[in-house]
């Protein structure tokens, strides 16, 4: 399988497999840790957006060759965006 990752995502790849990292056995730990996963992926709220047809389509366009749902795309753009991780080509 051939992912796109970022630079930190990369980055943690790269300390995964360098094998630099614990297991845990605490259960209370183990659950923290499951908890904060699941509401990090957990897609609660429902937003509805006005936006011109050929940014949608642009969107469409991207996300098909990225091999994802745009919504999917669209959702991770302003997720990278409010986290401070979206990056500009140019910058």
């Amino acid at each position: 399988m051939n992912l796109k990752l970022d630079r930190e995502e990369k980055e943690i790849l790269d300390s995964y497999e360098n094998e630099e990292w614990l297991s845990v056995s605490n259960p209370s730990e183990i659950n923290k840790y499951k908890a904060a996963a699941k509401s990090t992926f957990k897609k609660d709220k429902r937003v509805n957006i006005r936006m011109s047809e050929r940014d949608l389509e642009l969107l469409q366009e991207k996300a098909l060759i990225e091999g994802l749902p745009y919504q999917t795309l669209m959702s991770s753009v302003l997720h990278k965006y409010v986290m401070n991780r979206f990056l500009e080509k140019n910058a």
